[in-house]
């Protein structure tokens, strides 16, 4: 246990970053999901819909730092391609 003031406080504020973090991922997830989804099931608009959301989430993710932007390009670059190929 932190003994510290400043070790004290530091562990709230990285145990609020964790928090809010697995928050941002969660809701990634749930994005990149529906994407991956629509594709299955062949709905060319609703996958085009759900990953213009999910490349938003993917951009904020990766502007507060829970994504490197490497990561976010990557990831963005895979879902486009998956329904650029499914669509046609």
């Amino acid at each position: 246990m932190a003994n510290h003031a400043s070790a004290i406080k530091r562990h709230r504020q990285s145990e609020k970053r964790r928090q809010r973090n697995a928050s941002v991922k969660s809701s990634l997830r749930t994005a990149v999901k529906k994407v991956k989804e629509a594709v299955e099931t062949g709905k060319a608009d609703e996958a085009k819909a759900s990953l213009r959301n999910a490349i938003t989430e993917l951009d904020k993710a990766a502007s507060k730092g829970v994504l490197h932007r490497n990561n976010a390009a990557r990831r963005v670059s895979r879902l486009s391609r998956l329904v650029n190929e499914k669509a046609k």
